[in-house]
C-alpha cells in the first residue's frame, strides 16, 4: 500500500476490504509522505521493519531485490490525487497490478498514459469506484441489460454531502485540507471527489456512453479555490438524457448518493444510505422492492452478497467486491482462463477524468453544450 497511514480514513477502508475475503495479505507499505510517519504506520500495522518503507520509490527498489516468490504482487494506491499518476505508472512499469483510489489521475493526458502502459505491460488495474460493488447496484445493471426497463430515457444521479459547508481545511481537518488544495486534489473539488463516483454509477448501471454535458460549478465557501457544488445536464449517445448533482455544502446531508434510471417500461431507484433495497416500478404493475439476499436476484447480485437477507451489507463489503474482482481476474489469468473484469478498470478511470475535464470546460464556456472528448466542442 502507498498512502493510507496513521489518521487516514480511506487507507483503513481499503485494508479492511482487502482482508475481508482472504484474497490479500498486506506485506509492504510506504504509508505516509514523511519517512518517520511512514515507518511508524507500517510497524503499527504489523509490517516488518525492512518492508515498512520510508517512501514508495524505496519500496519498489526494495521489493525488486527480493526473491520473486516473496515480492509484492499488487499495489494499492490511497494517496491524495496528485500522487496517483507517478506511483501507478512506476508500479505498472515494474510489472505490478494496481488498485487505485478515484479519481484515477488529475488529467486526461495522464490517464491515457496509464491506459497505454497497462496495455503494454499486460498488468491488471482497478479503480475503486466502490459503489459499483453493491449487490443491488449490480442487480440494477443486470435488469437494465436484460431490457426490463425497455429503452432507457433518463438517468438521474445525486451525491450530496454537507461536511464541507464551512472552512474545514482552515480548522485543521486533514481530509478537507488536501481535497480543497488544487496542488493535491487536481483541478476539481466536489466534482472530482464525489462527482466521479456519481458519473461512474450512472454509466455503470444505465450502460450508456456520455456524449455531452452542460454544467455549472459553484464555490460557496469564501476563499476556497475549488468547486464545492455542481449541477450538470447530461446527453447520452442514443438520445437518453440525464442530470447529475453533487454538493459538499448541503448541511444535513451525510453520504446521500441516489440513482434512478427511467425507461419506456419501468424504472429503478437506489440509495446508498439504504443500500439493501432496490425499488422497481413497472408501467402497469405494483411497485416491487428487491432486497439484497432475497429471492429472484441475478447471479451477479448473488455473487456480490456474503450474508443472508436481513443482515445488512454496505460500504466495506462493496469495496471488498472490487478487490475480490481483481483477485479473481488474477487467478483466472494464472490458470490460463478467459476472464471478463467485473470491476472498474483503467478504462473507467480514463472515462472519469474525461468527464471531469468536460464539466470544467463547460462551466467556463459560453456555449450551451460541451462534448466529453476534448477538442470536439459544439453548441
Amino acid at each position: 500500500m502507498v498512502g493510507g497511514g496513521q489518521d487516514a480514513f480511506i487507507g483503513a477502508v481499503h485494508r479492511m476490504a482487502a482482508r475481508l475475503d482472504g484474497h490479500y495479505e498486506l506485506v509492504a507499505g510506504a504509508l505516509s509522505s514523511t519517512p518517520e510517519r511512514a515507518r511508524a504506520s507500517g510497524l503499527a500495522l504489523g509490517l516488518t521493519p525492512e518492508r515498512s518503507y520510508p517512501g514508495w520509490e524505496t519500496m519498489l527498489q526494495g521489493e525488486r531485490a527480493l526473491p520473486a516468490e516473496k515480492r509484492l504482487q499488487v499495489v494499492s494506491i490511497v494517496t491524495p490525487n496528485h500522487l496517483h499518476f507517478p506511483v501507478a505508472l512506476a508500479c505498472i512499469q515494474a510489472g505490478l497490478h494496481v488498485i487505485c483510489d478515484k479519481p484515477m489521475v488529475v488529467n486526461t493526458d495522464q490517464a491515457q498514459i496509464l491506459v497505454e502502459a497497462v496495455e503494454r505491460a499486460g498488468t491488471l488495474f482497478a479503480v475503486t469506484y466502490n459503489y459499483s460493488g453493491y449487490p443491488l447496484v449490480r442487480q440494477a445493471r443486470q435488469m437494465v441489460r436484460t431490457g426490463v426497463l425497455g429503452e432507457v430515457r433518463k438517468v438521474a444521479v445525486e451525491y450530496h454531502q454537507g461536511w464541507l459547508a464551512t472552512a474545514q481545511a482552515e480548522a485543521g481537518n486533514k481530509q478537507a485540507q488536501w481535497r480543497v488544495d488544487p496542488a493535491l486534489s487536481g483541478p476539481a473539488g466536489a466534482l472530482g471527489d464525489i462527482g466521479t463516483h456519481a458519473e461512474q454509477l450512472a454509466s455503470y448501471v444505465a450502460g450508456l456512453e456520455l456524449e455531452s454535458v452542460s454544467a455549472e460549478l459553484s464555490t460557496f465557501v469564501a476563499g476556497r479555490a475549488l468547486d464545492d457544488d455542481a449541477s450538470v445536464l447530461l446527453r447520452f449517445q442514443g438520445g437518453a438524457r440525464g442530470h447529475l448533482s453533487v454538493s459538499q455544502i448541503e448541511i444535513g446531508r451525510e453520504n446521500d448518493l441516489r440513482l434512478s434510471v427511467f425507461g419506456t417500461l419501468g424504472s429503478l431507484s437506489w440509495r446508498q444510505e439504504d443500500p439493501n433495497v432496490l425499488v422497481y416500478d413497472r408501467l402497469d404493475a405494483p411497485r416491487q422492492l428487491l432486497t439484497r439476499g432475497g429471492p429472484g436476484l441475478s447471479p451477479e447480485a448473488t455473487a456480490a452478497t456474503r450474508l443472508p437477507a436481513g443482515h445488512p451489507e454496505a460500504f466495506i463489503e462493496a469495496f471488498a467486491n472490487i478487490y475480490a474482482g481483481l483477485a479473481a481476474h488474477h487467478r483466472d489469468r494464472e490458470a490460463g482462463l478467459e476472464h471478463t473484469p467485473d470491476y472498474p478498470t483503467v478504462h473507467d478511470g480514463l472515462r472519469g477524468v474525461q468527464f471531469v475535464e468536460a464539466v470544467l470546460r463547460s462551466a467556463r464556456s459560453t456555449e450551451r453544450w460541451t462534448t466529453v472528448l476534448a477538442g470536439q466542442e459544439s453548441a
